[in-house]
């Protein structure tokens, strides 16, 4: 027998348990209310909302440029690298003591969508030194639809600072949340089979589950309604037998014609010359 001691400590493992993928899912929903909207609006804030599945999570990626090298990290309304308020940052690697550059913060963004995509700007980053009339740096992330894969590997583009003024970091991220919904491409057909093919399984699943454990039945009396299904079955093979079969069932009586020559006549016997005279 079961020990009702470990009855309630499993109830109590399952009701922990889905507290936790309770918070964990609130808290993910609350994410991207993280992000300050450079100006409100409920499409930006629609767009927001594709993105939650990459919430939470650290993305970088490292560039080479000549002998210099460098790490960037990104994360959706998040502390980026746990610098506060940046969403993206770059770390020179060279000098990992100095302060990382803030590329920009996540409370100034700004999110533009597509049918497949999602493009998010963070702004009012670090300004530049000397390039870009000094200007606050802005980092720009196109997240493209990918069915083929979660959440892929952060790529930088390029850094366009060779103008006097709106330059910006370019970065790629591939993830399947951006992709549109696939609209459903069964027909009315399909649907009823479907239904009937379920139907079906939950009947016989159904009934030889009654049939064995409260019935008693054994062998292929389990099987439910097996006397009407073998009626059935018999039915279906007579009447197949007498459409489809070419030879008749009963055997007609053999024809034989009328003979066509006279018969042979009797001779008259006659008993008169017994008769006395």
């Amino acid at each position: 027998m079961i020990n009702k001691h470990n009855v309630e400590s499993i109830w109590l493992w399952i009701l922990a348990i889905q507290l936790i993928l309770c918070g964990r899912g609130v808290y993910t929903a609350n994410v991207t209310k993280n992000c300050k909207l450079f100006s409100k609006s409920d499409s930006e804030l629609k767009v927001l909302n594709r993105l939650e599945s990459l919430a939470n999570k650290n993305f970088t990626a490292e560039v080479k440029n000549g002998d210099d090298s460098y790490t960037y990290t990104f994360q959706l309304c998040g502390d980026a690298g746990g610098v506060p308020g940046a969403g993206v940052i770059q770390v020179n690697n060279k000098e990992k003591e100095t302060k990382p550059k803030v590329i920009g913060m996540y409370n100034s963004t700004q999110a533009i969508g597509g049918s497949d995509w999602v493009m998010l700007i963070y702004r009012n980053g670090d300004t530049y030194d000397g390039h870009c009339s000094k200007e606050k740096r802005k980092a720009i992330i196109m997240i493209s639809c990918n069915r083929d894969i979660d959440m892929g590997s952060l790529e930088v583009v390029l850094e366009d600072r060779e103008r006097e003024q709106d330059c910006f970091y370019l970065f790629e991220l591939d993830c399947s949340g951006v992709c549109p919904v696939i609209q459903s491409q069964l027909s009315t057909g399909s649907i009823i089979l479907i239904i009937g093919f379920s139907l079906l399984i939950l009947y016989l699943i159904g009934g030889f589950l009654y049939q064995r454990f409260v019935v008693g039945a054994k062998g292929m009396e389990q099987f439910p309604n097996y006397a009407f299904w073998v009626e059935v079955g018999n039915l279906s093979a007579d009447g197949c037998d007498f459409v489809c079969r070419s030879r008749n069932r009963e055997e007609a009586p053999e024809y034989r014609g009328v003979v066509t020559e006279p018969l042979e006549e009797e001779q008259d016997e006659r008993d008169d010359h017994l008769l006395p005279m």
